[in-house]
């Protein structure tokens, strides 16, 4: 009995495979399917005329048009000849996961930054997918003035942009005044950051971009 419930539960499993490859069978049909018509209406061609030139029957490019058949790669690469377009260009349409990243306001994840205190607080505003980090958003806030920050430096390039209060902002061997609303764009290699705060809270957003790993 056991091993009949093992089999029945193999097949199962192979069936469900099967019906979803299928299913993405019949989404990559209908995806070049519709491209291929789209660019054979777009060079004004007959079907007869484009399945000359696709060296394919008329019969199988209506197939192809109406998702009844999946062509094969050499059929793809004559299509796409055909239509003076690159291979991928016949799959454009097909539904695709992009990444991205949501924080709601006020979940930004709180993390210990060089400057960290109890008047300080960092908070991570989250980070896409992926084998280094190209992107770093926080979102910083001061209520209190109680030490001079740290001065930072980092690779790429950082963009600030002060929500709330305002602070001089050292860059180099100089500083600024900058005020809610206020934005300001920096070499991250540039000592930087705060060096007094004149009003709080203050709350600002720093975007960190870094330089692609080569």
């Amino acid at each position: 009995m056991t091993k009949s419930t093992g089999s029945n539960g193999q097949r199962s499993a192979i069936e469900r495979d099967e019906h979803d490859s299928h299913a993405l069978s019949d989404e990559v049909c209908r995806a070049v399917g519709s491209r291929v018509r789209q660019l054979r209406l777009a060079r004004a061609m007959t079907m007869a005329r484009f399945a000359e030139e696709a060296n394919i029957s008329l019969g199988m490019l209506s197939k192809i048009e109406h998702a009844q058949t999946a062509p094969s790669l050499n059929t793809l690469v004559n299509l796409a000849r055909a239509a003076g377009v690159p291979l991928t260009a016949l799959f454009r349409g097909l539904d695709e996961e992009h990444d991205l990243v949501i924080t709601k306001s006020g979940a930004g994840q709180e993390i210990l930054h060089e400057g960290s205190s109890p008047n300080r607080i960092y908070q991570d505003l989250g980070s896409l997918r992926g084998p280094t980090r190209s992107i770093e958003a926080m979102l910083t806030t001061v209520t209190a003035d109680d030490e001079h920050f740290p001065l930072y430096q980092h690779q790429g390039v950082e963009f600030l942009h002060v929500l709330e209060g305002s602070m001089e902002y050292g860059y180099g061997s100089a500083s600024y005044k900058l005020d809610a609303g206020d934005t300001m764009q920096i070499h991250g290699e540039v000592a930087h950051g705060p060096v007094a705060i004149l009003s709080t809270p203050v709350r600002f957003l720093s975007i960190k971009v870094y330089p692609e790993s080569t």
